[in-house]
């Protein structure tokens, strides 16, 4: 099977690249770090007037009919850079989530919105108590009028502070932990009784606890059937995995060229420490672990988009366990031969290995994606 690129996908990856060299330094990064916003409101323009935000949308909608394989290299570059701008969120998880489920209506009001840049999504499906189970949902939206009185918490929204819309899953009937019982509501991040508590994560990210006391919506706010939403989250939840995974090795390979780059530069009794066997071995061992991870993250590139199977499932568990292994091994070794400078603020390694401990945390770690395989295995 030929897994390089065709031209219009070399074409797409190019052009992220050049906007992330040109336009997303690490000291910019860092000064849009620290503003209000979280990130680069230009930037996130400059993605919508060039389409970018389009590409995973169908035709009608304004989009590119992108594949998993176009957002891969859009996440790719992405993670290469430290993006910090709500692209996952907006485009893929919360335009795919309207894409599958809206109303014609809702996607025609919302996607081209979404595909010019110009609507900012959050995406709130996890709570507290949840522990990457997405069916374990304790909101409740209980029917009243001619709509919904929704109450609950979800908790780390990333760019929920700024969305101009919320997507929140709520249970609708049946207990804690049925999938069966799931409903998805569009909610007004500015309608009363909705709070949202704003903090950075560890990895430079802003997102906030979203509190819903009383939230009061109409019937125009639910998201595709009441109750069966909980197939539809799943599933774009496993497109979200194969963008974070994609976005990963971005990251990774910045952290690897960035150790090599250091080994040949740094010296210690007059040679470059590169010099050392140990280190070499050491750089050996990344190496094989980003190619391992590269190779995952096509595999989930490649069947994000298929029909729902269990052997969909599989390969995206698969994908996301060996990433964020090799993430967080990655990470831990680059430090390491680094040394303390390794761990500065002025420095992007750091931030890079900060990034990769949060991918491997987001939509379920290496653990839990390990036992979800061997779950999925038992049941084919």
């Amino acid at each position: 099977m030929d897994f390089t690129l065709n031209e219009d996908q070399q074409m797409l990856q190019d052009t992220v690249a050049r906007m992330v060299r040109g336009e997303y330094d690490f000291q910019t990064r860092l000064e849009v770090e620290e503003t209000e916003l979280g990130f680069s409101e230009a930037f996130w323009n400059q993605l919508g007037e060039l389409g970018l935000c389009a590409v995973p949308f169908p035709e009608e909608m304004g989009g590119f009919n992108g594949s998993g394989v176009d957002v891969q290299s859009v996440m790719t570059e992405m993670g290469r850079g430290l993006c910090l701008e709500p692209y996952r969120q907006t485009v893929i998880l919360g335009g795919g989530l309207i894409a599958q489920a809206g109303s014609e209506s809702q996607k025609n009001d919302w996607l081209g919105r979404i595909a010019t840049g110009e609507l900012k999504v959050a995406v709130g499906l996890q709570e507290p108590q949840s522990h990457y189970n997405l069916d374990d949902v304790e909101t409740r939206a209980e029917g009243s009028g001619e709509g919904y009185v929704i109450n609950g918490r979800k908790g780390v929204l990333i760019g929920g502070h700024v969305a101009d819309l919320i997507l929140v899953s709520a249970r609708t009937s049946g207990d804690a932990r049925d999938r069966e019982g799931l409903s998805l509501f569009a909610i007004d991040p500015e309608a009363e009784g909705v709070e949202r508590r704003v903090y950075r994560t560890m990895d430079g990210a802003k997102g906030c606890d979203l509190f819903l006391n009383n939230v009061r919506v109409g019937a125009d706010a639910l998201i595709g059937t009441e109750g069966a939403a909980g197939e539809v989250i799943q599933y774009q939840a496993g497109r979200a995995v194969a963008a974070l995974c994609a976005e990963a090795i971005g990251a990774m390979e910045e952290s690897v060229n960035l150790t090599l780059e250091y080994l040949k530069t740094r010296k210690q009794f007059g040679v470059p420490i590169g010099r050392f066997q140990v280190l070499q071995h050491r750089m050996v061992d990344m190496n094989s672990e980003l190619e391992q991870a590269r190779s995952m993250a096509i595999l989930a590139a490649n069947v994000a988009d298929d029909e729902p199977s269990d052997e969909r499932d599989r390969a995206l568990s698969a994908a996301k366990n060996v990433i964020g292994r090799a993430g967080q091994f990655i990470a831990e070794q680059a430090i390491q031969l680094h040394g303390g400078i390794g761990m500065t603020w002025e420095y992007s390694l750091g931030h890079y290995a900060k990034r990769l401990i949060m991918i491997n945390h987001q939509f379920g770690d290496e653990d839990f994606h390990l036992d979800r395989y061997a779950s999925l295995l038992k049941a084919g």
